[in-house]
């Protein structure tokens, strides 16, 4: 959309292409370029305004903690920064999963890269979220990759009802975090109040104290799980 004209965009707006999925992934700078995006939040903010003006529809696709725990509230912060500007129809949340073969995983080896812990990916959500003002977008943890599929309606009129899914997560003792995220992530549990039912979160909190025993990294598992790469 930059390389174009306004007049280009309006006559492929009456071509026919009228809904556009834009993967934005971050409105910060630092992060943009350390993931070799190739744009910048001035460009997105130029494309942005250009697709409103030729009456597009447009989706904003967000990665949580593509920054890393290093850039972690510059991420969260500089995107919802940019989403005000631009206000777009649809926000869609994703959460990032990194390939050992990717750059990202190549900088995690060499320490240069740091993902956060599922409750911190949360925390960054909520930074995001709260920075959210003046914007109509419908905000929605968008894939099954998100751990709370719950997070999800129409702002501003919701924003209240999506902070407080997030606060009941982060307020819960890290015992109880890590049983909603395993049975989450292994399928068990799809919104919060899944964790009711006390004879799936005593069977989840079996299969935690299995990977206690054995020593394993609860953050390693997930994000394996979130990767789709199969456990040993």
């Amino acid at each position: 959309m930059a390389k174009n004209s306004l007049a280009d965009m309006k006559a492929i707006r009456a071509a026919g292409l009228n809904k556009l999925y834009c993967g934005m992934e971050s409105g910060s700078a630092w992060v943009l370029k350390n993931v070799k995006k190739g744009i910048t939040p001035e460009s997105i903010i130029h494309s942005a305004h250009m697709a409103k003006k030729a009456d597009m529809d447009m989706t904003q696709f967000i990665i949580l903690g593509l920054g890393g725990r290093e850039l972690t509230r510059e991420h969260a912060i500089e995107t919802a920064r940019v989403l005000n500007e631009i206000n777009p129809d649809d926000i869609r949340l994703l959460t990032i999963g990194v390939k050992s073969d990717s750059d990202l995983g190549r900088q995690m080896a060499a320490d240069r890269f740091t993902l956060p812990s599922e409750a911190q990916i949360i925390e960054e959500q909520r930074l995001l979220l709260e920075n959210l003002e003046g914007i109509e977008s419908h905000y929605a943890n968008h894939h099954s990759v998100d751990l709370l599929l719950e997070v999800r309606g129409q702002l501003p009129r919701d924003k209240a009802k999506l902070l407080a899914v997030l606060d009941r997560f982060l307020g819960f003792d890290p015992k109880d975090q890590i049983n909603f995220t395993l049975g989450r992530r292994l399928g068990y549990y799809q919104q919060l109040s899944d964790m009711d039912n006390t004879l799936t979160y005593d069977f989840v909190e079996r299969q935690a104290q299995k990977i206690r025993d054995e020593g394993e990294s609860f953050e390693e598992i997930f994000h394996r799980l979130r990767t789709d790469i199969p456990l040993p």
